[in-house]
């Protein structure tokens, strides 16, 4: 097991405590099912399961806070089979994704085996990045105030 020391990002970084967290549980993290994350546009996020052997009833999807849950339960069909290769697993699985602040699921499907769910970021407008002004003044007035005191140094 690696150990990761992360005392210089709390130098710096302030409410990342949750990341050691994360690191830890990233290494015992299952491999089934198979997953890809994409990036579909700044905002926007794709997650596609591969889900071979499983019916759209016995697959649930659950977001609480900041977890997204996927779980799949197999239906026992009662059938005694002798296998010569088993190669589609088609066990129940329990996946979880860490989603970051302002994450939403928008919307998922299942189409040939392959699940999809669709995120978006929305980040509300009072905490989008917006300009301070100092000492009342935003910097956009900066260059009026310079052109009405040269006015006004003339005056005088």
């Amino acid at each position: 097991m690696r150990t990761f020391d992360l005392t210089p990002l709390y130098r710096t970084a302030i409410g990342f405590d949750r990341l050691a967290q994360m690191l830890n549980s990233a290494e015992t993290q299952p491999s089934y099912p198979p997953y890809n994350i994409e990036l579909v546009s700044e905002d926007q996020y794709r997650i596609v399961m591969a889900l071979a052997g499983f019916d759209r009833s016995e697959i649930d999807i659950t977001s609480e806070r900041d977890t997204l849950f996927v779980i799949g339960r197999k239906q026992k069909d009662g059938l005694e089979r002798t296998y010569l290769h088993r190669g589609i697993a088609a066990r129940d699985f329990e996946q979880r994704f860490q989603l970051a602040n302002h994450v939403k699921v928008t919307g998922a499907s299942f189409n040939n085996g392959m699940l999809t769910i669709d995120l978006v970021r929305e980040v509300p407008e009072a905490h989008k990045p917006r300009k301070i002004a100092i000492d009342g003044v935003a910097s956009a007035d900066v260059p009026a105030l310079e052109e009405q005191r040269t006015e006004e140094q003339r005056a005088a």
